[in-house]
């Protein structure tokens, strides 16, 4: 005879059910968001994909965008932070990979 298997630890069941709790509020604020107005602040006649490019590079001078704040310094910050992270990744893997090696070659 079969027994039902237990779940080895609490922490499983309540991380399932926080996973489960974010995908329902994830769900309904997917569902109850208007698309309809995806393409605000840019002309009908213009590629969203062109006048995004303007708008993120700040090229206000152009007819394809609107005066926005200047999106090049966050996005230049960014690409600092996500440099020195993959930088300071590859670093660790080579630290961890040569204490492994040891020994005659």
């Amino acid at each position: 005879m079969t027994s039902r298997p237990e779940f080895a630890d609490d922490l499983n069941f309540v991380s399932g059910l926080a996973a489960v709790a974010l995908f329902a509020v994830m769900a309904v604020v997917f569902v109850g968001a208007g698309f309809e107005s995806a393409t605000a602040g840019f002309p009908a006649d213009v590629s969203v994909t062109a006048s995004l490019g303007y708008v993120l590079m700040d090229l206000n001078g152009t007819s394809l965008a609107e005066a926005t704040p200047g999106f090049l310094a966050a996005f230049e910050t960014i690409d600092i932070v996500l440099v020195a992270a993959l930088a300071g990744a590859v670093f660790l893997a080579n630290r961890d990979n040569e204490s492994d090696q040891g020994g005659d070659r």
